[in-house]
């Protein structure tokens, strides 16, 4: 394999020139027949490229050959053969099968462009082996597809449609003429996988999309699980990518066929396990929101949603009869796996699914009040272990998966947020907050505070005059759960460091309404969070920090000097001695862009109050700049013994010198940092903005040169042009 990975390069760069080099040609070839003058070198260069690929045909079409022969497995593909030669469902991606899979590809792009019909020739001529049973092995037939899935868009739209006629026709049949589960299994994740590569043709070809649809829905009652999977998994595909189709009315057909598709769901998805069901409704969500006339689409939503609905309507009264039916495990899951299909169907669906999120919505948070009684009286009867119990994590389940259907629902709710303000949000809240501050940190889920949140962001300043009880209900309870180490609940670390963020963006205004010890307690928890080393967590308090200090520089200036007098010289020594510790390097950006706009306030004296007791003698004829100066001159003298008092003024000077250009800043408290020793070895760290920069911009110019290449990008990573 090492062997042929580097041959794989080699012939990578051979084709990638030859099609530059084609590319060139044809772009400069001259446009009449007697340009002989300056066209004439454009001409020979344009002779030189096909002389070129005239000597190499031979061996070109040998290395088509090759490469169809060795092809990788795609990520897509979800049924592999095993050492014991049994087809398996694969769980782990290899990442070296997925790298090689890529060079591959692209490799087959450019020997497709280079000479389209000698491919042609050569997938339809593989391809026949298999039909005709001389070449018939699963790796063969696996291969060919991959290569022929592999290579979407970079023939012509006329070509391609020639070629994918006859090969879906062949693996359609072979799927019927092939008996037993394993050879089914293979030939059904090869049309799956080819089909899904090819949206293009598909949405030109409408009976041919409706025939592998069908064939979907047939290969989600085979026996193979992976098989079920992959077919949820390429009609999804299909649906985010041909959604138009399934809505229109083709002539011919008697209604929509997302019609037939919903009036069928009960007896397609027969077989298939909870998650493949929330796969197959999340597909049909898409179909649905391609529906732009509201009422239509909200009895779309309807009809798929009725036997979920039903079911949910018949568990609920049963629990409102009885709330001992909640002890059985199999209703919780049920109720559980009722509230994901929600989820992912109105993830799909996006705002219209407001008609069945109004269905549910008392009764699904009258069930979250109930488990929520149910879980605290049975951390109250047998402590915190009792979270460990089977029905008290299905019931939590219930309880996140109906925070995730508010989450997902307001991120889509364009223009809907005063109906979301009025009529979603008090009752979720009267509903969680208390629940949240009552229970015991390990009953507490991060899911509230997420939703908190999203509704948060949605809302802006709608959402001001309810964040006393947000802060009142989840912050401290948060902080007091997280603030023991740095590791314990990473998801409610990160997650309440966010909603603070969200806050103090968009409701700035309520933060100053908090009493002066919660304030003070929200401020001292900022700085905990910029001294964690998951850089995450200190990124995000960096930048709330960054933030604030934005915000009440633009207060009334009694507001502004009060904060600043208070927290100013604090958050500056803080920000310090985490820039100076070697084990939070990895949050050097935040951190100097932080210092720099402070040090900034300060040279343009824009804090006007006295940062220091100016009562006090020795304080006299002090100002704002010369203390900060001090006190950062001070700090760095405990921080660093082996610095002269000489390196540290420089240091402190440069800070005022270049806080207006955040590159010379940059480099001068990078320079200073190596400078004091504290940083020697690996400092990769801080050089991450430039790194991270020269990533993405080489990632911007890999895109580009791709776009430029028919076929290059893949179909799935393609803009919806739907």
């Amino acid at each position: 394999r090492e062997l042929f990975k580097v041959c794989l390069e080699y012939w990578n760069v051979l084709v990638r020139g030859m099609y530059e080099d084609s590319r060139t040609s044809s772009f400069n070839a001259p446009s009449g027949l007697l340009n002989l003058g300056s066209n004439a070198g454009a001409n020979g260069a344009s002779m030189s490229a096909d002389l070129r690929r005239q000597m190499y045909s031979g061996i070109l079409t040998g290395v088509r050959y090759v490469m169809i022969s060795r092809m990788a497995r795609p990520e897509e593909v979800l049924i592999v053969e095993n050492d014991e030669g049994e087809i398996v469902r694969e769980f782990i991606k290899e990442t070296d099968t997925i790298t090689l899979y890529k060079a591959e590809r692209e490799c087959l792009i450019y020997l497709t462009h280079l000479d389209p019909k000698d491919m042609e020739n050569i997938m339809v001529e593989k391809l026949n082996r298999q039909m005709d049973g001389s070449e018939w092995s699963w790796s063969n037939l696996n291969k060919l597809c991959w290569a022929i899935g592999s290579i979407s868009g970079s023939m012509s739209e006329d070509q391609e449609r020639r070629v994918l006629v006859i090969i879906i026709k062949d693996l359609l049949s072979l799927c019927e003429l092939k008996r037993g589960k394993d050879n089914k299994a293979v030939v059904a994740s090869n049309i799956m996988y080819v089909v899904g590569q090819y949206p293009r043709f598909l949405k030109a070809h409408w009976k041919f999309l409706k025939t592998v649809a069908n064939k979907l829905f047939e290969f989600m009652h085979e026996l193979h699980e992976g098989v079920r999977d992959m077919a949820c998994d390429t009609f999804v595909t299909i649906a985010q990518k041909c959604r138009r189709h399934f809505i229109a009315h083709q002539p011919g057909e008697a209604s929509p066929f997302v019609d037939e598709i919903i009036a069928n769901a009960e007896s397609i998805t027969s077989d298939l396990m909870p998650q493949q069901v929330n796969r197959f409704c999340e597909a049909v969500g898409y179909l649905i929101s391609a529906q732009l006339n509201t009422q239509t689409q909200a009895m779309l939503i309807s009809g798929l949603m009725k036997p979920y609905n039903d079911e949910w309507n018949s568990l609920v009264q049963k629990v409102g009869e009885n709330i001992n039916v909640l002890e059985d495990l199999n209703v919780v899951k049920q109720l559980g796996n009722i509230l994901r299909v929600n989820v992912s169907a109105c993830g799909a669906v996006g705002k219209g699914f407001i008609s069945q999120v109004g269905n549910i919505y008392i009764d699904m948070l009258g069930l979250y009040k109930a488990v929520s009684e149910i879980i605290s009286s049975c951390v109250a009867r047998d402590g915190a272990i009792a979270t460990k119990y089977a029905n008290v994590r299905a019931m939590r389940t219930i309880k996140k998966e109906a925070l995730r259907l508010v989450d997902t629902y307001v991120k889509h709710c364009d223009g809907e947020v005063a109906a979301v303000n009025e009529n979603m949000v008090p009752p979720l809240l009267e509903a969680v907050l208390a629940d949240y501050a009552q229970n015991v940190p390990p009953a507490r889920d991060a899911e509230v505070l997420k939703t908190v949140n999203t509704i948060t962001g949605a809302l802006g300043g709608l959402m001001t005059d309810k964040i006393p009880i947000v802060f009142d209900s989840l912050f401290e309870s948060t902080i007091n759960m997280i603030n023991q180490d740095f590791t314990d609940y990473p998801e409610h670390r990160l997650a309440i460091y966010q909603l603070l963020q969200t806050i103090n963006q968009k409701c700035f205004s309520a933060l100053l309404n908090l009493p002066p010890q919660q304030f003070r307690f929200m401020v001292m928890s900022i700085m905990w969070g910029f001294k964690h080393t998951h850089r995450d967590v200190a990124d995000v308090a960096l930048t709330i920090t960054q933030d604030m200090i934005n915000n009440f520089n633009m207060c009334d200036r009694s507001i502004s000097d009060a904060f600043f007098k208070a927290y100013f010289v604090e958050l500056l020594n803080e920000i310090i001695v985490v820039l100076a510790d070697n084990e939070h390097k990895s949050s050097f950006k935040p951190q100097y862009m932080v210092l720099a706009r402070m040090v900034r306030l300060i040279d343009s004296n824009q804090i006007t109050a006295p940062l220091f007791d100016a009562s006090q003698p020795e304080n006299s004829g002090l100002d704002n700049g010369m203390y900060v100066r001090q006190s950062i001159a001070n700090l760095l003298a405990t921080a660093f013994a082996n610095l002269t008092q000489r390196q540290i003024e420089v240091f402190v000077e440069g800070l005022f010198n270049y806080n207006d250009d955040l590159e010379k800043f940059r480099n001068h408290v990078r320079d200073f940092l190596i400078q004091t020793k504290e940083f020697a070895g690996d400092n990769a760290d801080l050089y991450l903005d430039e790194t991270e920069h020269d990533i993405e911009q080489k990632k911007q110019k890999e895109k580009e040169m791709a776009r430029a290449i028919p076929g290059m990008v893949k179909p799935s990573e393609m803009e919806e042009d739907e």
